[in-house]
């Protein structure tokens, strides 16, 4: 699989063009187009927000920063509690994937290179809907994710919850509690286990970017989970951030940390496209 590798710091920032637009269930989405010549890799954006909160707009920054290097994406909202709990919220991700494809010739999108970035809670429900694009629960037909971008993510739902309740930490608590059935439910749409358990139906190429300091999550989640997906037979990366808490790209979008992670996110999504390879985009 060829890739690109991050364009040269120097280079101009171009302007991105936005797209509103509504796909799946009736649900709002921002397409964020590169201004260069296409076609573009696209990434589907899933937001964090502990499954309960937040919308498409979250990590606005974050990807006009990757559409002015050439990277395409759509930023989804789901479906959230008390509207829908899981497994339901995974049925409008899988569906976002669906409208991307269809209709990726006439946004200059490559339709091969469609695949995914999810934040957090976000990044757990992108990959249930793209390790089991199959199940019956959400699918929306064949889910073709090239690859996979997982910041901070929610890989072990039960082990979160469990370090929530231990640590007192009520709002993460509560989330759990709105969106999950029950703790059976928690353990049974983990990833973590997906993967294990030998569940996952396919294993794109996985980027994790993670904070050495993040308090939302337990200190092995995302090692355990890198390993597994490794173990499995998966392409996975594991970027450790020195210090840097959960949700740091987009707390902190200038410091040096959210550059690096940028630049890994260009370099891992931004599969082989000469057209913005020529263009030297930087945000």
């Amino acid at each position: 699989m060829h890739r690109l590798h991050a364009a040269p710091a120097a280079a101009r920032v171009s302007a991105a063009a936005r797209r509103d637009v509504r796909y799946g269930a009736d649900l709002a989405a921002r397409l964020h187009l590169p201004a260069c010549a296409g076609p573009f890799p696209a990434l589907i954006s899933v937001h964090g927000g502990s499954w309960c909160h937040g919308d498409r707009l979250m990590h606005e920054r974050t990807l006009e920063r990757l559409a002015g290097r050439g990277i395409a994406s759509m930023a989804i909202d789901f479906r959230m509690p008390p509207q829908a709990r899981y497994p339901e919220p995974i049925a409008d991700v899988a569906a976002a994937f669906a409208w991307l494809s269809r209709n990726a010739g006439r946004l200059s999108i490559d339709a091969g290179l469609i695949g995914g970035i999810g934040f957090s809670s976000g990044a757990h429900q992108l990959l249930l809907a793209a390790l089991r694009p199959g199940d019956p629960r959400w699918s929306a037909g064949p889910v073709e994710c090239a690859v996979l971008v997982a910041a901070f993510p929610v890989t072990d739902p039960l082990a979160r919850y469990r370090m929530a309740r231990a640590h007192s930490l009520s709002p993460l608590v509560d989330a759990h509690l709105a969106y999950w059935p029950s703790e059976q439910a928690m353990a049974e749409g983990s990833p973590q286990r997906l993967v294990e358990s030998g569940e996952a139906e396919r294993l794109p190429p996985l980027l994790v970017l993670q904070g050495t300091a993040d308090e939302n999550l337990t200190d092995d989640m995302a090692a355990r989970f890198v390993e597994a997906y490794r173990d499995a037979g998966g392409e996975a990366t594991l970027a450790l951030f020195e210090g840097e808490p959960h949700g740091f790209i987009d707390r902190s979008p200038d410091s040096a940390a959210s550059r690096r992670a940028l630049d890994l996110i260009v370099e891992h999504a931004g599969l082989a496209n000469p057209a913005t390879e020529r263009a030297g985009l930087q945000a």
